[in-house]
């Protein structure tokens, strides 16, 4: 197995809440296996939360047994990759089991099979309505899900949720569970980041738009404001050559000029990240240092450093302090999709976009390089910075 990927989903020395959690769904698990009608067992906590290290514990346990007829799904591309390359590096395991839902599904009910244990990473990208595009013409992922097998062990962190025809909330998933029994297993403790406690909380509270304040100088995370995106870039390729896996992301918004549609900013400019049918995923190309990462190539993978650019749908607001939501300048359409079941606000649009921004600032295990498309929020930023310093 590559190195990269057995550090990010394998710990060899779990800790004891980690142990815990393990223990609790594989009694729950043991007990679903005997009883109707299907369970669901709820992986449920914040990014970088070891979330995908206790799923991966699970899988290993009960994907390489014989006794249990079993599948790994996720609804992410470049986590479906990964998953593959582990699946080849565990001896019993059938890379063939690892799917994406959609073709889970389809396959199973026109094949009439049944699973003992269906395992979901990021379950809030399952579809929570149908999507005849991506072929998918049920209603909703899970319900299928909880029809094909006896129990369902999913991973939901509701503030990973970015597009309306992925919506979920929990108010949603228990209504989706309805009278079948579920638990649910908390891990609110951080694992990906060096950063404190604290340190997080400030970019929780950057992105809910509260008053800033300087970036917690108290533990070895690394954290610099740049008032250019040229000089940052150059930081992240030193970081690169020195500990690898460094890379810059950027969230949506940034103009055409000339007919390309690249991330540009003073002497910046890269090319979005590409989808690749490569087997290798995005984080871990080397190339990728020549492009920018988005949601959908970082979610659920570790960074070593992040170069963040905050796009233009990011402002700063003078009255009250506070970085602002624009959702007018947010260029990714998917995102403001309609659907016939629910309406969404301006405000939950806002949030949609503003957990992009969160997810991804918070990749980066050892630091974090900050810098905004807009001149009075990155001067602000930059302020605070050279303040709290």
């Amino acid at each position: 197995m590559n190195e990269i990927l057995k550090a990010q989903f394998f710990v060899d020395d779990l800790s004891d809440d980690q142990k815990s959690v393990i223990t609790n769904i594989n009694n729950y698990i043991k007990q679903g296996l005997t009883t109707k009608p299907s369970s669901v067992a709820i992986i449920e906590g914040a990014a970088g939360t070891g979330k995908s290290v206790v799923l991966m514990e699970l899988v290993r346990q009960y994907m390489t047994d014989n006794h249990y007829k079993t599948s790994l799904v996720v609804n992410h591309p470049e986590l479906y990759k990964a998953y593959q390359d582990i699946a080849e590096s565990i001896p019993n395991m059938k890379v063939n089991t690892i799917r994406r839902p959609t073709s889970l599904i389809n396959d199973a009910q026109k094949h009439n099979k049944k699973y003992d244990i269906i395992f979901v990473d990021e379950a809030h990208l399952l579809y929570s309505k149908s999507e005849p595009y991506a072929h998918y013409r049920g209603q909703n992922q899970l319900t299928d899900l909880m029809n094909l097998a006896k129990v369902v062990v999913v991973v939901y962190d509701f503030d990973q949720v970015f597009q309306s025809k992925m919506y979920w909330d929990r108010a949603l998933l228990l209504k989706t569970i309805g009278n079948h029994p579920h638990k649910t297993f908390d891990m609110n403790f951080q694992y990906r980041m060096v950063a404190s406690d604290e340190q997080v909380a400030w970019m929780d509270d950057l992105t809910e738009e509260k008053p800033m304040k300087p970036f917690p100088n108290n533990s070895d995370f690394k954290f610099k404001v740049f008032d250019t995106a040229g000089e940052m870039f150059e930081t992240i390729k030193k970081r690169n050559k020195e500990v690898g896996m460094s890379r810059m992301v950027a969230t949506s918004g940034f103009p055409r000029i000339g007919g390309r549609h690249n991330v540009e900013m003073d002497s910046f400019s890269l090319p979005w990240d590409e989808w690749d049918p490569q087997r290798t995923h995005w984080a871990k190309r080397e190339g990728s240092i020549t492009q920018v990462g988005t949601i959908y190539t970082l979610q659920g993978f570790d960074l070593n450093y992040v170069g963040m650019i905050i796009g233009p749908s990011f402002g700063y607001d003078p009255k009250t302090d506070t970085m602002t939501v624009i959702p007018e300048k947010y260029s990714h359409k998917e995102v403001f999709k309609k659907r016939k079941d629910m309406k969404f606000s301006r405000d939950e649009y806002k949030k949609f976009i503003a957990d992009v921004l969160n997810v991804l600032m918070k990749r980066g295990k050892y630091g974090l390089y900050l810098t905004a498309y807009d001149d009075a929020l990155r001067k602000r930023l930059v302020d605070l910075y050279e303040n709290g310093k």
